[in-house]
């Protein structure tokens, strides 16, 4: 079979490329919340304190953060397919030992297991989408790649309470290991739509060129990869201060109920969702990715420091959380192709494995961050800070668009 190019790569072969990847990718968000879901049934089962519950995120996310950085590296010498279906197998494991687990021992052992299946899904998604959709599309590919993955949230904390609420907990995250299964046999139906000839053969290069290249590690040499390592690091800080303080603050700034509290959260992971869909569009008639971050965060920071400064009725409150979310989610998609034009060629997926590290580096660290000003009885530092890390990422979008247009400005007039 010949490879796949831009002009050749036919409309319904990128949509099915694109929903596989989105499909898998709502998966490994789907088990960013598979424990947190369940916490009120394991803090009795076990007689946990928030303190060991906060751990077991904790262990996911610092497993997924190490692991991420490494898996590029796998994905660059054995291909994204295989990395993937394995990310997929350790999700349902993961689950299956929760599930069984006799004590608190296990719950840590099970949720370090999906932590290391997360880890694979970055960089074999992007690699995959990279290789395997036509230039044009990407735009949109990545809009549903964000998507996916704001579905997965959203559907975490539904299924798995509603199986808990009617049968236990364990059955919740039994039925939970079904989900990976399901969409490993989808993938596996599929497999040749998701092919990595042209990734080994990309990275298969003869042992002289490769000296005369450079080493594996030589993209981390690369100003623009560490920025955008900083960039989601401090997007993250302020993506989990949303969602794991966002409806406490709610309450503690302005004393509404728990649950038009909850509805402004929810406000946020709607509009974020429709901003990736817009976002995507902007993404695909512009290259410089880094202005439609700028103006985008710009906004969605603004808007934060407003809702931190109590202003507003409650009811506004739920509108200034949708703005953030439509802010965010419209950086999305000119995110991930802010780093495809930073990537070094044929290392795109230790790129992306180290660069999305940084997210899971920020995520394990906001929940203690964002914990101690609502124990500190500050729910208004919540927002300031939210506000705050957004518009500083704006400095490191900008920093990696600039390094990125003058290193093509070079290649140009070379």
């Amino acid at each position: 079979m010949t490879a796949v190019t831009a002009t050749t790569t036919s409309f319904r072969q990128d949509a099915q490329v694109i929903g596989l990847i989105g499909v898998a990718h709502g998966v490994s968000h789907f088990f960013h919340l598979i424990l947190a879901s369940l916490f009120p049934w394991l803090k009795d089962a076990f007689n946990l304190s928030y303190a060991e519950l906060g751990l077991l995120m904790t262990m996911f996310f610092i497993v997924s953060g190490i692991g991420q950085a490494l898996a590029g590296f796998v994905v660059d010498r054995i291909g994204a397919r295989a990395v993937l279906f394995f990310g997929l197998c350790c999700l349902a494991a993961s689950a299956l030992v929760l599930s069984a687990a006799p004590h608190y021992a296990m719950l840590l052992a099970g949720s370090m297991l999906a932590g290391l299946g997360n880890c694979v899904f970055h960089p074999s998604d992007y690699t995959l989408l990279n290789k395997r959709v036509s230039t044009p599309r990407l735009g949109h590919a990545f809009s549903v790649h964000g998507i996916s993955g704001n579905l997965g949230w959203a559907a975490a904390p539904v299924f798995l309470t509603t199986i808990a609420g009617l049968s236990t907990w364990r059955t919740a995250l039994l039925a939970a290991a079904f989900i990976p299964i399901a969409v490993l046999l989808l993938l596996l139906v599929h497999r040749d739509l998701l092919r990595t000839d042209e990734v080994r053969a990309a990275v298969a290069v003869p042992k002289k060129e490769a000296a005369m290249s450079g080493s594996m590690l030589d993209f981390m040499r690369v100003p623009a990869v560490w920025m955008c390592f900083a960039f989601f690091f401090i997007t993250a800080l302020a993506l989990g201060g949303i969602q794991s303080f966002s409806s406490a603050g709610l309450r503690g700034l302005y004393g509404m109920s728990l649950a038009l509290a909850t509805t402004g959260y929810t406000a946020y992971m709607l509009a974020s969702a429709v901003g990736m869909v817009w976002g995507g569009f902007l993404a695909s008639r512009t290259t410089r990715h880094d202005r439609t971050i700028g103006l985008a965060f710009t906004a969605a920071g603004l808007m934060a420091l407003m809702l931190a400064a109590g202003i507003v009725p409650s009811w506004a409150a739920v509108a200034l959380m949708a703005a953030i979310g439509f802010g965010s989610g419209v950086a999305g998609p000119s995110r991930d192709l802010l780093i495809r034009a930073a990537a070094p060629k044929n290392a795109t997926g230790r790129v992306y494995g180290v660069v999305y590290s940084g997210l899971d580096v920020g995520l394990a660290i906001a929940p203690l961050l964002f914990g101690a000003f609502m124990d500190a009885s500050h729910p208004s530092w919540v927002f300031i800070c939210i506000g705050v890390f957004q518009m500083t990422a704006i400095l490191t979008a900008v920093g990696v668009g600039t390094n990125t247009a003058r290193k093509a400005a070079k290649v140009q007039t070379a």
